[in-house]
This record gives structure tokens, sequence and C-alpha cells, in this order.
């Protein structure tokens, strides 16, 4: 991380939960003044735009954080890269992990039993910039084969689909999300959708 004009007098690591790490930086300003702005950092995560002839397959799911049951796309956390994991040509691995498109395909399989044949990174961005320390990336998976589903052991959610030319503004029906909007608008924007 570069420091700009704004160097680093301190970072500290607050608290650490498995799922993410809370801390702050003091850093001095511009103007010579010194301010603590803290942050959470979380892994790497993708969202999936699955697209299954005329539809694009959507997961719903009850969020316990904002207590609310929400239509989304399937998305989750970036693996590390193991020993031995090769990455498919022509995909986009993030350093020493997994690249998107793999977790794109791993995660749609787990969450849907949807088997991708062709899946293609889209966008990476910063998420939640003013507090938080994640990237994410938006991936189109196409040309799809049913399989088994794999949840993992506290993912409670149904699959659906949703006709193609519906899906902007079904997701944008609230309750929704942020990743959800962002994947189908840059799928839209890119003439995938």
């Amino acid at each position: 991380m570069s420091d700009h004009d704004w160097p680093v007098i301190e970072s500290k690591a607050e608290y650490e939960t498995g799922w993410f790490t809370g801390g702050y930086d003091l850093v001095e300003q511009p103007n010579g003044t010194e301010k603590r702005y803290y942050w959470a950092e979380l892994p790497p995560a993708v969202v999936v735009v699955a697209l299954d002839g005329e539809d694009v397959v959507f997961v719903e799911q009850f969020r316990p954080t904002v207590r609310e049951t929400q239509l989304e796309l399937p998305a989750g956390i970036v693996e590390d890269h193991t020993e031995g994991d090769a990455h498919a040509e022509g995909t986009v691995p993030r350093e020493g992990g997994e690249s998107y498109e793999s977790a794109a395909a791993r995660e749609l399989r787990e969450e849907t039993g949807f088997e991708p044949d062709e899946t293609t990174l889209i966008q990476t961005c910063d998420v939640a910039t003013g507090a938080m320390r994640h990237e994410r990336g938006s991936v189109v998976a196409e040309d799809l084969t049913e399989t088994e589903r794999e949840l993992d052991e506290n993912e409670f959610l149904s699959v659906e689909r949703v006709p193609v030319a519906e899906a902007v503004e079904r997701a944008r029906t609230l309750p929704t999300n942020d990743a959800t909007l962002e994947g189908l608008l840059l799928a839209k924007e890119d003439g995938l959708l």
C-alpha cells in the first residue's frame, strides 16, 4: 500500500474474527494533522452472473446481518491457491490465490449445482473504500451443465431462474445488494445480458 502524501504513522489490527480483521491506520494528513482511519479487511470475493439460455441464475437467501431475504447472484470468497492447484488457461489468478474465474465456477457449482464451461472476468473493484479493504471480481459464467450442489453447513438458499430481460429490474427490487446490482449492470454494459 502506498502512503502518497498520507504517511502511515501506525497501523494496528485490533481484532480478528476468522472472517475479517478490523483495525485502524493512524495517518498524517496533508495539512500535518494526524487522524485514525478505521478499516475492516476481508478476503477477496467473487460474484457470478450465470447465464443459462434465456435465464440468469439467482439464489434467494436470508441475510442475518440485514435481517432480510434477498434475491441475489451467487457469490463467495476467493480461496487461497493450494499447491498443485492449476489455473485454467486464460484465467486471471489473484497473486498467491485462486483466480476469480475458478472461484466463480466453484461457487456456482456449490450454491446452484451448475457447472460452467466458460467463465469471463468482467471487472474487479475495491468495495466500500471508506471503511473496507476488500476486492470483488464480477464474472460471467456460461454454457452451464447441471450437477450436484455442495452447500456449506451455513448455506440455506434456493435457486431461482429469472429471464434475462427481467434480471436488472428484479435485482433493483428491494431488498437488494450492491454485488448483485453491480454484476448485472456490468454484464449489461458489456453487452452480455
